[in-house]
């Protein structure tokens, strides 16, 4: 009992500044940001508000291309804590790179009823398991799109941002025959918690397991014994929200599913950053690991001219000189070659 009034003011602290930093960037664009007449901008997504039972009362928006070729790929998203989908997609260029290369997007957008904050509720043991909560909300959406629009079933493709991104390691780890590869943004390793309880300690330093201990969470969470998605993982090194500690875990749990060794990699620089690579024996790249030298917590994002006449990044939008989006669409063989070359 003594365990609750600390936790308790613990996420009430997180919230405030959680608040007080979405406050405090929404005030530095109004005092470098000069004022100027703009017209309302289209609404991009389209929300579908029949797609299942949705037992995790989540919201469903869409953003489809005109002439979407047939066997196009899917994307589904996944938004941080304190946004909304309309945020996540503004300020990651998602819907950008779906209009330029053909692919379409699903947004699963949290409720305040389920969290006040728009927190996914990944350390929730009912939204957090095969068959019931969030996890059938977000399953139940990519039906819809495969059936609504001739989704490839082999290409289906999922990301998220910090609570987002511990949701994208839940449905990875529960539904892994429907998605082909991840993007876990500033996320945590599956089964990091379990009730809330666990959540602040989860967010600070990961539970102290054996990879194959955090390889054994996956492999519960289904029956599947097939083939697993490939695992990209995104990090600031300066993240104080969700410790990088976190990534190192997830790096463990997924080497040890996918059977590769953790020290066997292969190291780059990326627009500056480390990149490393873990291969199979077949020599395909199955986990990804950008640490973000400096960064804190947020999605890596690479401003545009045009977005920084618009106003810039959303809040946890981290301009850092690479769009993780676009490099993510990169490694998932959206990016039509012909075009390939317009960014780096």
């Amino acid at each position: 009992m003594r365990l609750k009034l600390p936790i308790a003011h613990l996420l009430k602290t997180q919230r405030r500044w959680e608040k007080a930093l979405a406050k405090a960037t929404a005030t530095s664009r109004k005092l470098i940001i000069k004022p100027r007449k703009v017209r309302p901008k289209k609404d991009k997504l389209t929300e579908v508000s029949s797609f299942g039972t949705n037992p995790g009362n989540l919201r469903m928006l869409t953003f489809v291309p005109p002439q979407l070729p047939g066997s196009a790929p899917l994307v589904v998203v996944l938004h941080g804590c304190l946004q909304t989908a309309r945020d996540y997609d503004e300020g990651s260029g998602w819907s950008t790179l779906a209009k330029r290369h053909g692919f379409a997007l699903v947004y699963a957008e949290q409720t305040r009823a389920n969290n006040p904050n728009r927190c996914f509720n990944w350390f929730q043991p009912h939204d957090a398991r095969r068959g019931s909560g969030e996890a059938l909300s977000i399953r139940q959406m990519v039906t819809r799109m495969r059936r609504t629009h001739s989704i490839d079933p082999a290409r289906v493709f999922i990301t998220g941002l910090s609570a987002g991104g511990a949701m994208t390691s839940v449905m990875l780890a529960t539904y892994p025959e429907v998605f082909a590869g991840g993007g876990i943004i500033a996320g945590l390793p599956y089964g990091a918690a379990a009730g809330m309880r666990h959540v602040m300690s989860a967010m600070r330093k990961p539970r102290a397991r054996t990879a194959e201990q955090w390889g054994d969470l996956v492999r519960a969470a289904s029956s599947y014994a097939g083939p697993r998605p490939t695992v990209s993982i995104w990090h600031g090194t300066e993240d104080r929200t969700v410790a990088a500690s976190n990534a190192a875990a997830l790096l463990s749990q997924w080497t040890n599913v996918h059977g590769v060794s953790e020290d066997v990699f292969t190291q780059a620089m990326l627009a500056g950053h480390r990149q490393r690579t873990w291969s199979n024996r077949k020599g395909d790249t199955v986990i990804e690991l950008y640490l973000i030298d400096g960064m804190g917590h947020g999605t890596p994002v690479r401003r545009t001219k045009a977005q920084a006449k618009a106003g810039g990044a959303r809040p946890f939008m981290l301009d850092v000189g690479i769009s993780s989006s676009l490099h993510l669409a990169k490694s998932w063989g959206l990016v039509r070659r012909r075009t390939a070359s317009r960014r780096t």
